[in-house]
């Protein structure tokens, strides 16, 4: 009896308590109630990233039926409460976008290479993508009558194989065939995830001369083709490549260091066309119809001049957007112009986070998986950090206008510039530490001066130029465009070889960029001062960054490229003839921004012609490093004490039975289950490899084909 009316009023307290916090809640979701709708397309990503996330088929179903339940405990909250309904739909729309990428990765299902192949194929060029920087072309060919190679496959050529290469046009190749790559190191770009999203089975690169069929295919290169030629004729070297970019999209002229530098100093965003192009387009289409149509007083009078401008700004947006190659970034930016236009007529505010919603709703239904993709990422960030900063009223109060001077108006707007720089790139930091393990610093400062640059200056002086070469009279503004660009490349430089310019760290792991993330949108899409709560996953999130060890040992997915830390912090390779593409890979998985030495020249290092052994660390987290360098074929016996005297053996071949490492041991078996690896030798010794166990997304087990020529040996060739 006394328990029990013990009990009782705990249970009361406990009763009001949760009652009290479930009113404190509906108060709060009251007073938000205008900013609930912004967390649609952020709950329908979180399935879709949940989807990507999780490995197998069974944590996808695992996680339906989870959010199944919650959607049941939202009912029994009730549908009259705003918690309830919140719940509810949330949970349902977390459930559909499981279900939409799911059903979009199976729907693209298409054959995917088994193993390397050389063959000769007919096919038809889809496209083709010239790379004047690099001296080659790239393009996607739809090999014909040969069921036992994908239907779509990307090859390389070499400029001179593919002159005057056209789409539609029927040709004939040996090519050297493999599947599309994996992240060869982890947390490394993926392409046989994109791949598969773009209906690719295989890439290779085109061995001898090209066969053409005369009389077959298109004959006449397409507008966007004719168009970049024509730009590149006028403007010389990268210049002309920007020139390109900000037209048609195509960024095949503009040399590595150039686009480097562009990445470094936070301009890369204008090498790609997106919303500051569409906008400047549109923009500048809608003011050149209203001058004019303004003249016609009957159609001033009648009010059409407005919604006449703004359909002419819609088809030059849509004319923009075919011609760049409507690529997603475009299609994605173009969308939001048309939601801008259709407000802006209807009386409403044009630029709110309700609009950039609406537009990345629309871009997750039409195409899922480009969730995972870091332009999407970037670009909805940007437009978010930018709206929510200028609906801020210290922003707008700082803004308003005044009676003042000219000059402080100047300087005001100035002022208010660099402020939306410096928030932008606080809001990208966390997504370009993520994907790409480096994040610019200067950027707010280069855009301040690169973004009016090509706004008034560049892309109006092309359009000119353009428009004035159809009579003979564009040289004027091709030297106002080239000189402009000229300019731009070197602010790109000058700021990118700054001293810190570029801050880069290791791996970002999964849960700190998620919390991040969140912490991040919370903070802006709510209104009242709840959203400072955001700070604190935010803060979590990076944290998580900040204190992440850097690997001892980088393994690349083929066991050929190896990078060991040094005591200074920085990092030596293997094999010193490592090509850009590997240095840069290892660079960025280290999170190290300075050059990688040769590990054989080393000191501590002992090498011959078959194995290099060093030791890594120190004390009792010092361990003994074995990996092999030569091609000639060692008996197992004579490798078996050398293996045993080492911690960590690593081979890019098979490695006989004999040869076992005390830790760990590294060879071709073992790598085509794991992928590339980041060792961590400390009292723990810790792997991360690139593959999951047990990853059952499509990509990771598609439908193979073997082909039916030459199968390229995998194995080691001395054995």
């Amino acid at each position: 009896m006394a328990t029990r009316q013990l009990q009782t009023p705990i249970a009361a307290r406990l009763t009001s308590i949760w009652r009290g916090a479930g009113d404190a809640l509906e108060t709060r979701l009251e007073a938000e109630r205008e900013r609930i709708g912004l967390w649609l397309p952020v709950t329908l990503g979180a399935g879709i990233a949940a989807w990507f996330a999780l490995p197998a088929t069974a944590h996808w179903i695992g996680l339906l039926l989870l959010l199944a339940a919650g959607l049941c405990g939202g009912l029994l909250i009730g549908w009259q409460s705003r918690l309830g309904r919140l719940v509810v739909v949330g949970c349902g729309v977390m459930a559909a976008g499981v279900l939409l990428i799911w059903t979009r990765a199976v729907w693209v299902a298409a054959p995917v290479l088994a193993v390397p192949v050389v063959t000769e194929f007919s096919a038809i060029v889809e496209r083709a993508e010239p790379l004047p920087a690099k001296g080659q072309v790239r393009i996607l060919a739809l090999p014909q009558n040969r069921a036992d190679l994908p239907p779509r496959v990307r090859l390389t050529l070499r400029s001179e194989q593919a002159a005057t290469l056209t789409d539609g046009e029927t040709i004939g190749v040996r090519a050297r065939l493999m599947p599309p790559p994996t992240a060869s190191l982890p947390s490394g770009y993926d392409f046989a995830q994109r791949a598969w999203f773009d209906r690719i089975g295989a890439v290779g690169t085109v061995l001898g001369d090209v066969s053409r069929v005369p009389g077959a295919g298109a004959t006449t290169p397409p507008l966007r083709a004719r168009l970049s030629a024509h730009i590149h004729e006028q403007v010389d070297g990268s210049a002309g490549g920007i020139a390109a970019a900000l037209v048609t999209g195509d960024r095949g002229a503009i040399s590595e260091a150039d686009e480097e530098a562009m990445r470094r100093s936070g301009l890369a965003h204008l090498l790609s066309i997106s919303g500051l192009h569409v906008t400047a387009v549109v923009g500048f289409a809608m003011l050149l119809t209203m001058r004019l149509l303004a003249l016609n007083r009957r159609l001033a009078l009648a009010g059409y001049v407005l919604p006449l401008a703004a359909a002419a700004g819609a088809l030059a947006g849509g004319g923009y957007t075919l011609l760049a190659g409507a690529e997603v970034p475009t299609l994605r930016s173009f969308i939001a112009a048309l939601l801008v236009l259709v407000a802006f007529l209807m009386g409403r505010e044009a630029l709110t986070l309700r609009l950039v919603a609406a537009g990345a709703l629309i871009v997750l239904i039409w195409r899922p998986e480009s969730l995972a993709g870091p332009s999407f990422q970037l670009s909805f960030a940007a437009v978010t950090a930018i709206i929510a900063l200028h609906e801020s009223r210290p922003m707008r109060a700082f803004l308003a206008r005044r009676d003042e001077s000219v000059a402080i108006r100047l300087g005001r707007g100035v002022v208010g510039l660099l402020i939306t720089g410096l928030v932008v790139e606080i809001a990208l930091a966390p997504i370009a530490l993520f994907h790409f393990h480096k994040a610019g610093l200067y950027g707010a400062l280069a855009n301040v001066v690169a973004i009016p640059l090509t706004t008034f200056v560049i892309m109006p002086a092309e359009a000119l130029a353009l428009l004035f070469d159809s009579v003979g009279l564009g040289a004027p503004f091709w030297w106002i465009t080239e000189q402009a660009l000229l300019a731009l490349i070197g602010l790109a430089h000058g700021v990118a070889d700054a001293p810190g310019a570029v801050a880069m760290m290791p791996s970002f792991p999964g849960w700190g960029f998620a919390l991040a993330i969140f912490g991040g949108l919370w903070l802006l899409l709510w209104k009242t001062p709840w959203r400072r709560a955001g700070a604190v996953p935010l803060a979590i999130g990076m944290a998580a960054l900040l204190v992440q060890p850097r690997p001892d040992l980088l393994v690349t997915g083929d066991g050929r490229h190896i990078a060991a830390a040094l005591p200074d912090g920085s990092y030596a390779l293997l094999r010193d003839r490592a090509g850009d593409y590997v240095r840069d890979s290892m660079a960025e998985a280290a999170g190290v921004d300075a050059p990688l030495a040769a590990l054989a020249e080393l000191d501590h290092v002992e090498c011959n012609r078959d194995f290099c052994r060093w030791s890594q660390g120190e004390g009792s987290a010092r361990r003994i490093i074995l990996a092999s360098r030569g091609r000639d074929r060692i008996e197992g016996p004579e490798m078996a004490a050398a293996c045993a005297a080492a911690d960590v053996v690593i081979s890019d071949r098979w490695l006989p039975h004999e040869c076992v490492g005390r830790w760990m041991t590294i060879d071709r078996d073992s790598l085509a289950t794991s992928g590339g690896l980041a060792l961590y030798l400390g009292e723990k010794p810790e792997a991360v490899a690139a593959l999951k166990a047990g990853d059952g997304h499509p990509w990771r087990l598609p439908q193979q084909l073997s082909g039916n020529d030459e199968a390229i040996p995998t194995g080691d060739p001395a054995r």
